[in-house]
């Protein structure tokens, strides 16, 4: 059984989202562009060129990951006019976005208004309050290997609608067979069950697998 990997950085795995960087090879597997907030400097044209570019490939599966970070020394500003910019550009190829964001929630749900393609929230790892405003806003969260640890994030993917969820390693390494393991458990499904409904969920975002 394959397990799909929504967002990693690991150039080797083949099954998945790989996290493609500015001025990266492109891969022969399914992957995501975008402008980091970190990766954002004062003149970004030859970024957004590169990722104009690249988001057409057959294989770029989604715009990311891209969004607003709290605890990096990027104007604010600067960092909502970047994701704007990335935010009409899925639009208009109706991609997925994959959203990165640290101490910015309150920020990036306003966000939602302007975007017509998925939003997919990666390595959701923060308290259920927040979740939970996510997902009345049509947030998809994307959870990653926290949930092997964190009782409290547990208990809130135990709730957490199949439909709305993927699962990741993000750039920590390991088998992500334990993650899918770890939730079906949770939700007292079988793993193979459990398997399909997230091959349907990407179905849905028109990534094929």
């Amino acid at each position: 059984m394959k397990f799909f990997d929504f967002h990693h950085h690991h150039p080797k795995a083949w099954f998945g989202i790989y996290n493609l960087k500015f001025g990266e090879e492109i891969p022969e597997t399914l992957f995501s562009a975008g402008i980091h907030p970190d990766s954002i400097v004062e003149n970004m044209d030859e970024h957004f060129l590169w990722l104009k570019e690249i988001s057409k490939n057959k294989n770029c599966a989604a715009i990311g990951e891209c969004g607003l970070d709290g605890l990096i020394q990027v104007d604010e500003k600067l960092q909502e006019e970047v994701f704007e910019k990335q935010i009409f550009l899925a639009n208009e190829i109706q991609k997925p976005l994959i959203i990165h964001c640290v101490r910015r929630f309150s920020q990036l749900i306003p966000f939602r208004k302007k975007t017509k393609v998925p939003m997919i929230v990666h390595g959701f790892n923060k308290r259920k309050t927040i979740g939970d405003d996510l997902l009345k806003h049509d947030f998809y969260l994307s959870f990653g290997k926290s949930v092997l640890q964190n009782v409290n994030l547990q208990d809130f993917v135990r709730d957490f609608p199949i439909e709305k969820m993927f699962l990741e390693t993000d750039s920590a390494d390991f088998d992500i067979k334990d993650l899918y393991e770890k939730v079906a458990e949770l939700k007292n499904l079988k793993l193979e069950g459990f398997n399909q409904k997230i091959m349907k969920n990407l179905h849905f975002l028109n990534i094929s697998s």
